[in-house]
């Protein structure tokens, strides 16, 4: 008898909020909505390292070696798909559930089997509309190397586990922070570094959100669009050191790249509403 093959990975459980809800409003919009959005999760997850492990109905499997990785890609898939959801009625949206747990897991071929993908399939169940859950060994790896706040939801019992789950909610667009001092004001109120400088900490936080949100949609581009702007940008920061602006050389080496993504952006685009016209009709 063939031994069972063993390792320890890190597995995200995924499915659909409300996916039945949502067949039952609009199969085929639905059902074309999945596939754009598996289409995300498969870019990210092969970016991130992973291994789509299975696929049925509204559900999935992924596998990845680094815990880190796992974290880091699920936050990538709930933002990115956040913004795709932002275009749409509230009624359309299609939000993920997400758990992810770290374990030992009983491999067959390509299948994946055992406690610690049932516990990623538990926290996936626990999971808010749009939001990732961690178990302790999960939070325990990352805790200290990425940059993201949790919220400790306290010991859950899930199905098929005999010891409670400590259970972790990522905060999703939060930040790992001391916590603030409050000082009290002369009308009795306290202050802190949240309503101190208001209009600072709203114009300082529209910046980073801008700059997150540049550098997901340049993530999502092709490897061609993705070294145009980085040779367009390098140009201009050469540019910037060297004369200052006084002086904008820089557009003269950036045309050949702009161009391309000009090309890329207005033939790209055409061809994609090309491809979806006829696919409409049907």
């Amino acid at each position: 008898m063939q031994r069972v093959k063993r390792r320890l990975s890190a597995i995200m459980c995924a499915d659909v909020a409300q996916y039945s809800k949502l067949m039952e409003r609009d199969e085929d919009g639905t059902l074309d909505r999945l596939r754009a959005y598996r289409e995300v999760m498969s870019s990210l997850t092969e970016r991130h390292n992973g291994r789509i492990v299975n696929t049925w109905g509204d559900a999935v499997i992924i596998e990845f070696t680094s815990v880190i990785e796992a974290v880091q890609c699920a936050v990538d898939i709930q933002n990115e798909l956040t913004l795709r959801n932002a275009d749409l009625p509230e009624m359309n949206r299609m939000e993920f559930r997400v758990g992810i747990n770290l374990g030992d897991i009983m491999v067959e071929g390509d299948d994946i089997y055992g406690e610690g993908v049932n516990v990623a399939a538990r926290l996936q169940e626990l999971a808010p509309r749009g939001g990732i859950m961690l178990s302790q060994s999960v939070y325990d790896q990352v805790k200290a190397k990425v940059a993201l706040g949790f919220d400790p939801l306290g010991p859950q019992v899930v199905k098929n586990v005999s010891e409670p789950v400590e259970t972790y909610a990522v905060r999703l667009g939060g930040r790992n922070a001391p916590a603030e001092t409050a000082e009290v004001t002369g009308d009795g109120e306290p202050e802190t570094a949240a309503n101190s400088h208001p209009q600072w900490d709203k114009d300082t936080q529209a910046v980073a959100n801008g700059f997150e949100q540049a550098r997901r949609w340049l993530r999502m581009q092709p490897r061609r669009v993705r070294t145009c702007v980085v040779l367009i940008g390098f140009f201009f920061v050469l540019n910037l050191l060297t004369t200052g602006l006084s002086t904008l050389w820089f557009v003269w080496p950036s045309l050949p790249f702009a161009f391309l993504l000009a090309w890329h952006f207005v033939v790209g685009r055409r061809s994609a509403a090309a491809e979806e016209t006829p696919r409409q009709g049907k």
